[in-house]
């Protein structure tokens, strides 16, 4: 046996060497390539250089006309030499990296196999010496297990206690302290539910661990335990999609009154940008038809409409704290998400159809980086779509302001009704009344 094992290793590391041999020979060979090319280089160099001086004196002897020539030649040889195209040669330090984690990954392999030959040794010995205990693996199993669980429950504390601090803050719009309520509800059912699992799944294979004189009890079936798992589950997750099911309803389904109340503001998605329109004096955003789209009218307003004509371009969007805010989500050419984590805001952007979603700002910005501690903090609008490469680039600074500093900001903003779109307008044929009416109406 001995002779055997012996052998099996001298194999082994014999490979090794042959192997790293033929690893070595191409590294060996580049460093003596790339010394045969320094050597040449060198020479080419030195040859040059009294060809360059013998040249100059011979220059010196003669006329400008062999001055002239001697110089075209040498121009003409040396394009014709840069014309070859230089061979490229691999840096022999990549050849020596190659070989390093090979070599490495060799011995590592190595190491593993002698753990196992050993390991391998000392069971046949405990079976020589009649020692041998077929069922210790399954303590050793059980106590990884038991370690594994002790760590697991660690880590899910520590989740919560670090991380959950990191990723959550309240919620800072009147439905999101609804969207947080069922969110905590939801985490701590879910989470008391993994902890009880996991315990009774991980204690369980240390406690009921096979052992010597111990026999298994054989249990089919009991239509009790049955009734308990399927029963339990179904009606806790059909409580929760009711829960949810009625939380949605209650901030989605709102009042007719209520929505013609609230702050009008249109959101057009596309590839790779937002748009903000506002209404004007009218309180009205005006009709849209993607037919009308031109290089002047990006966003392809229907002028005809004159509730278009005194529309707001927003470089942001600007929103009043404690104003109810209807916002009418587009897309222009492909699905896109609006989404605002700190107002708990998520509606997708399809394209054709206007999804809305309605909701009250409660704190301002200049609040929130107080309580932050942060003067430099910005609510954010992203696209919670993967929609492109430059999908990062679909982000847009929400600013929440008092109603003073709305009216103060908007006042600024430009008007979607530009003046060349009523000179595009005012070609169009429209009727004369309304066209000496745009001037008046946008002013």
């Amino acid at each position: 046996m001995k002779f055997k094992i012996h052998n099996k290793f001298k194999s082994l590391l014999g490979g090794l060497l042959a192997i790293n041999l033929l690893l070595a020979v191409p590294s060996i060979a580049a460093t003596q390539d790339s010394t045969a090319v320094s050597a040449t280089t060198t020479a080419v160099a030195v040859d040059s250089s009294a060809v360059v001086s013998t040249d100059s004196t011979v220059a010196a002897a003669t006329d400008s006309a062999t001055v002239a020539a001697t110089t075209t030649a040498s121009s003409t040889v040396a394009k014709a030499t840069t014309t070859v195209k230089e061979e490229k040669v691999i840096d022999p330090q990549v050849y020596k990296n190659l070989v390093y984690y090979i070599l490495l990954f060799l011995i590592l392999c190595t190491v593993v196999a002698v753990i196992g030959k050993v390991h391998a040794i000392y069971s046949l010995t405990k079976r020589v010496n009649g020692k041998y205990n077929p069922l210790a693996n399954n303590t050793l199993q059980a106590v990884l297990f038991f370690v594994f669980l002790v760590g697991f429950l660690a880590f899910i504390y520590y989740g919560y206690a670090v991380w959950g601090s990191w990723s959550w803050r309240p919620a800072v719009t009147e439905h999101g302290k609804d969207i947080d309520r069922m969110f905590i509800i939801t985490t701590v059912i879910i989470t008391i539910v993994l902890v009880i699992v996991h315990i009774l799944l991980l204690s369980f294979t240390y406690i009921y661990r096979m052992r010597a004189n111990r026999t298994a009890y054989y249990y089919p079936h009991n239509d009790a335990i049955e009734r308990l798992w399927t029963i339990v589950p179904a009606v806790v997750l059909t409580v929760l999609v009711l829960f949810g099911f009625f939380t949605w309803r209650s901030i989605t389904n709102i009042p007719e009154e209520l929505k013609n109340s609230a702050l009008q503001v249109e959101v057009l998605g596309e590839q790779f940008m937002w748009t903000v329109r506002y209404p004007g004096a009218d309180g009205k955003i005006g009709k849209r038809n993607y037919k009308l789209t031109t290089p002047t009218n990006a966003y392809g307003i229907d002028f005809n409409d004159k509730n278009a004509w005194d529309d707001i371009k927003g470089d942001d969007i600007v929103i009043p704290v404690n104003r109810s805010v209807r916002f009418h989500i587009l897309s222009k050419d492909i699905i896109h998400s609006f989404y605002i984590p700190d107002f708990r805001v998520q509606v997708n952007a399809v394209p054709g159809m206007t999804n809305y979603f309605q909701f009250t700002p409660t704190v301002t910005t200049e609040e929130m980086r107080d309580r932050m501690n942060d003067p430099q903090y910005d609510y954010v609008m992203l696209c919670a779509k993967i929609c492109g490469e430059s999908h990062y680039n679909m982000q847009k600074k929400v600013v929440v302001v008092t109603e003073e500093e709305y009216k103060q900001w908007l006042a600024t903003q430009g008007k979607f009704f530009t003046e060349d779109l009523q000179k595009e307008f005012a070609q169009t044929g429209t009727d004369a009344e309304s066209t000496t009416r745009i001037a008046s109406t946008i002013n």
